[in-house]
C-alpha cells in the first residue's frame, strides 16, 4: 500500500495535467484521476513491467477517459452507428440497402474489420461512434493527420470490400 501511495504522490500531478488536457474540465479530470488510480490499484498485481510505471498509469488514464466518453455518448446501437457511418457520402447507398439491411451491413463490416490492423480498426470504429479526430489521435497515441488518413483509407477499403461482396452475391 505504501508503494501505491508513493506512486500517487509521484505521478498524480502529471496524470492530472494530462487528463485536464483531454477533458478541458478540471473537475472531470479529478474524477478521472481518482478512477485511474482505483483501476491501477486493482490491476497492480497484473503489471508486467513491459513499460515504465508512468507509461502504464498514463495508458490506464487514457482508457478511463475513453470509457467515460463512451458513457456520455447518445444511446444508439453500435451497429446502427457503424452502418450509418459507412453509408455516409456513398455515391449510391441504395445499392447496399437493396442487398441487405443496416444490421447485416454492420455485421459484414465488422467481420471485414477483423482483418484490419488494430490501429486502423480502432480509428474507424471510434470515428463511427462520433469521436473527433483529435480525440481519436489522443486515444491511439498518433497524430490527428494520421487518424484522418487511417480513417480515410480504412473506410474506402471497407466500402470496396462490401461492394465486392455485393457484386459476388448477384
Amino acid at each position: 500500500m505504501q508503494a501505491l501511495e508513493e506512486l500517487y504522490q509521484l505521478y498524480s500531478p502529471d496524470i492530472y495535467r494530462y487528463l485536464c488536457g483531454l477533458t478541458h474540465d478540471p473537475v472531470w479530470a479529478e474524477d478521472l484521476l481518482s478512477e485511474t488510480f482505483l483501476k491501477a490499484v486493482r490491476a497492480f498485481g497484473r503489471f508486467e513491467g513491459r513499460s515504465s510505471v508512468k507509461t502504464w498509469l498514463f495508458a490506464i488514464a487514457r482508457n478511463v477517459w475513453v470509457d467515460a466518453l463512451r458513457r456520455k455518448r447518445p444511446t444508439l446501437s453500435f451497429d446502427d452507428m457503424l452502418a450509418g457511418y459507412l453509408e455516409q457520402d456513398m455515391p449510391d447507398p441504395r445499392g447496399l440497402e437493396e442487398e441487405c439491411d443496416t444490421r447485416d451491413l454492420a455485421r459484414r463490416a465488422r467481420l471485414l474489420l477483423e482483418d484490419c490492423k488494430p490501429n486502423a480498426r480502432t480509428v474507424l470504429l471510434m470515428r463511427a461512434q462520433g469521436y473527433s479526430f483529435a480525440e481519436i489521435a489522443q486515444a491511439c497515441g498518433i497524430t490527428e493527420n494520421s487518424a484522418r488518413m487511417l480513417n480515410f483509407r480504412t473506410r474506402n477499403w471497407l466500402r470496396e470490400q462490401l461492394n465486392l461482396e455485393e457484386g459476388s452475391m448477384q
